[in-house]
């Protein structure tokens, strides 16, 4: 089953930003793209080193008009305490979604139930609240900043250009293609 084209659950949550405890709801993250980037669990191992990479490259998404999201099935307080513990998550100045229902793990179809944890997914979001990019990957793998970043960009340009596509490696500047008349039904 495919979630391109679906639209996000309705959703509001606690979230840990820049300090402080904030609520977070589908309408904050309506009319700009977002990325949700689910991880399994809070002090853990492979987990770290993701959401660093991300907090690395932040401002490059921000410069670009998309917000993160990381989301775990953590609450509110424990992001507060992974933060105030580790060097590696002080660096975070993105949203930490806090998911202990799991209603946003459930409503992105990635929830584990047997653990209560979610999936290391990650999902794009446009400004209308559809999901245009997503992949879940095994627990035990991590994700790589850069290439997310080449996959945001990707989806606005064809967002924007409905008539192009990107081929692999794409980035900004670079050459697209126009599908002709007789292939568009095979992409």
């Amino acid at each position: 089953m495919s979630f391109i084209g679906k639209e996000i659950v309705d959703f509001k949550v606690q979230s840990f930003i820049n300090g402080e405890f904030k609520e977070v709801s589908k309408e904050d993250v309506l009319g700009k793209w977002s990325v949700f980037f689910f991880y399994p669990a809070d002090f853990t191992f492979v987990c770290p080193t993701e959401l660093e990479d991300l907090a690395d490259k932040y401002d490059e998404f921000k410069k670009i008009g998309c917000e993160i999201y990381s989301v775990s099935c953590d609450t509110h307080y424990v992001h507060k305490a992974w933060h105030d513990a580790s060097k590696t998550i002080k660096k975070i100045n993105y949203t930490m979604l806090a998911d202990p229902t799991g209603v946003l793990a459930r409503g992105f179809d990635v929830m584990i139930e047997e653990s209560g944890v979610a999936e290391r997914a990650t999902f794009i979001v446009n400004p209308e609240g559809k999901i245009v990019a997503y992949e879940v990957i095994a627990g035990n793998v991590g994700r790589n900043a850069d290439e997310l970043f080449r996959r945001v960009q990707a989806s606005q340009f064809v967002s924007e250009h409905g008539d192009e596509v990107c081929p692999a490696k794409w980035k900004p500047g670079e050459k697209t293609l126009k599908p002709s008349l007789d292939l568009v039904g095979l992409l």
